[in-house]
């Protein structure tokens, strides 16, 4: 039962050394998100230009007798 232990503990031991050398640990998962942050922000700020840009366009008087 011992060896038995011994061969877990060593193959845990094992796996934690190999997943700490390797340095993609999660950046994917933040990579989208922040992405994803940045694509809606670019949507809402677009919406807000162009609703400014037609409110302008609306009240400019063409003269046209109205």
């Amino acid at each position: 039962m011992l060896t038995y232990c011994r061969t877990l503990w060593t193959l845990a031991v094992a796996r934690i050394l190999l997943l700490r050398k390797d340095n993609d640990r999660g950046e994917i998962t933040t990579t989208v998100i922040v992405t994803a942050l940045m694509a809606v922000l670019a949507i809402a700020l677009i919406a807000i230009i162009a609703a400014k840009l037609t409110a302008k366009a609306n009240s400019i008087d063409l003269g046209l007798g109205g």
